[in-house]
């Protein structure tokens, strides 16, 4: 191979990319309570990723609320002022 055989050993090739290393990581996640909202806040990523774009206005609200501000239900406090800000535009 052109790479000369080296595997990717990223966290997108072996977390996001192989389904088998999602599924694991994202139980990981569920069932560790300190990550339980982390893995919550995934798979409302990837089902927010695929709803129409009529429905998407109200899934951010909901979002925001859920993960992104203090009190939420599973408020992530471990993202940055810069993941959680509201997009301009």
């Amino acid at each position: 191979s052109p790479d000369g055989g080296a595997q990717d050993t990223s966290f997108r090739w072996q977390c996001v990319e192989q389904p088998i290393g999602k599924l694991l990581f994202r139980r990981f996640l569920e069932g560790t309570p300190a990550f339980a909202a982390a893995g919550a806040l995934w798979a409302e990523l990837e089902a927010f990723e695929r709803c129409e774009d009529a429905e998407r206005a109200e899934a951010a609200k909901k979002l925001q609320g859920r993960f992104f501000t203090a009190g939420g239900a599973e408020h992530c406090g471990f993202l940055s002022s810069a993941a959680t800000a509201v997009p301009t535009g």
